[in-house]
């Protein structure tokens, strides 16, 4: 349920952002597997908004590509950047007509709590102001536009290249982040002037021209500064994933998960893992994951948009993307599951095994450097070491059935599309080209021959 009928949020994100050196717009780089506007998105989106608009510059196709799942988004084009008031005054095409509450968000700034957004919305509201300022004192500000007062009110906002000696001096910044009435806005944004370093305009401006025209401008200052920390820079990039990382790894060690080496271990922030699971170092959880109860996890296991259940076993050295694996099951090491792939209860894949689209039923073995391509297993078979289902024939792909009970033997090649049958048996080396029916042998190797001798003359043979 929405907590506000006239909620509306803006997200700058048009900005090229030098710093970062990518040919990536740099709201589309990832924070621990998330871009970061769409945490920004993430964030604001809980607030139960009823507009969401994005403005978008540089790249602006890209960006668009970019969240193009995220639903009931508005983008707004500014080209050319000439500054965020310029920036802002492109949702006016979304805004105009509406009332109500603008927030005004950076893109860049994934760290922003939702307890943040709320706060601002209900001091800017019970103050009746027409704008409030997020802002923070640092020990460090160079970068950021300093907060200036007189007898405690706020005067000014004024950016880094314009600030005066003693301006520079200030440790209050402005984070950029707003809310403001919507109904005096787009009228004030109209009237500021690029009188400043950069020749741009700048939505500080907002501050004189309101209290020319006798409007409340408030703040509300945090008490720290790292959730308003804007990413400019690939350092900037790490410090903030590391961050991300370490909020989420001890939220998860109080609900009772066991990160042997929380360092080195990356878990992304929509991850689900129950208690009693224990995380091995090296161990990256990717996407939207889940795994269960009571799970071990050994070392330098990647796993990515998986669902893996209780008491399951991921042996050391595995990728596994796109599988869902039941309570139970024993995985690796060294294996690769790749999507669609879907290991049964109690089964077990073994070291240097990869299945690709593959069902291996219940109690089934898979333990031995084998292939397995859109395939299906059922329950209780086995399946021997260098085993290959060979499914494309060079244009298209076929599909493998190994029904329940089934045995194949070692250095097996099955040639699809082709059908084990219950309870049948294939011999070792063998190359099935038809289907084999239920509780038959299948070979495909002539008799064995034996040349007594053969040896010895071989010797002698090489003697000079």
């Amino acid at each position: 349920m929405a907590e506000s009928s006239d909620l509306h949020i803006v997200i700058l994100a048009a900005g090229q952002g030098t710093r970062m050196k990518s040919a990536r717009p740099k709201v589309l780089h990832e924070v621990m597997g998330t871009t970061m506007v769409e945490h920004v998105l993430g964030t604001a989106g809980s607030l139960g908004p009823t507009t969401v608009t994005v403005i978008v510059g540089h790249k602006a196709d890209v960006v668009r590509a970019g969240l193009a799942h995220v639903p009931d988004l508005h983008f707004c084009l500014q080209e050319p950047q000439l500054g965020t008031a310029h920036a802002l005054q492109q949702a006016e095409k979304v805004l105009a007509g509406k009332t109500g509450t603008v927030i005004l968000l950076s893109g860049d700034v994934p760290l922003l709590r939702r307890e943040t957004l709320q706060r601002l919305l209900a001091s800017h509201r019970s103050s009746r102001a027409a704008a409030t300022v997020v802002t923070s004192v640092v020990d460090q500000p160079y970068g950021y536009g300093r907060i200036v007062r007189r007898d405690g009110q706020l005067v000014a906002i004024v950016e880094e290249r314009d600030a005066s000696p003693v301006e520079r001096q200030i440790h209050e910044i402005n984070s950029g982040i707003y809310a403001f009435d919507l109904n005096p806005l787009f009228d004030a944004l109209r009237g500021i002037a690029a009188q400043n370093a950069q020749g741009e305009y700048y939505l500080t401006d907002l501050v004189g021209i309101y209290a020319r025209r006798n409007l409340v401008v408030e703040t509300l200052v945090l008490d720290g500064f790292q959730e308003i920390r804007g990413i400019n820079s690939r350092s900037d990039l790490a410090e903030v994933s590391r961050i991300v990382r370490q909020t989420k790894n001890e939220e998860l060690m109080a609900a009772g998960v066991t990160l042997i080496d929380p360092a080195t271990t990356y878990i992304a922030s929509e991850v689900e893992i129950g208690a009693d699971t224990v995380i091995h170092p090296g161990v990256v959880i990717e996407g939207h994951s889940r795994v269960g109860q009571a799970c071990e996890i050994q070392a330098h296991v990647r796993i990515v948009d998986s669902d893996i259940a209780d008491r399951v076993a991921i042996n050391s050295f595995c990728l596994i993307v796109g599988a869902r694996i039941a309570q139970g099951a024993a995985v690796g090491p060294f294996a690769h599951l790749r999507p669609e792939t879907v290991i049964g209860q109690g089964a077990k894949v073994g070291n240097f095994v990869e299945l690709k689209k593959t069902t291996l039923g219940p109690g089934s073995k898979a333990n031995h450097l084998s292939y397995l391509g859109d395939t299906t297993v059922g329950a209780n078979a086995n399946i021997g070491a260098g085993t290959i289902t060979c499914n494309y024939d060079g244009k298209h792909k076929h599909a493998t059935v190994i029904e329940d009970g089934a045995f194949i033997g070692s250095d097996t090649q099955l040639v699809a599309p082709v059908r084990i049958g219950q309870g049948a048996v294939v011999g070792a080396g063998t190359t099935v080209r038809e289907d084999v029916p239920a509780g038959a042998l299948a070979v495909s190797a002539g008799k064995q021959r034996n040349i007594d001798g053969w040896v010895e003359r071989k010797r002698g043979a090489a003697k000079p």
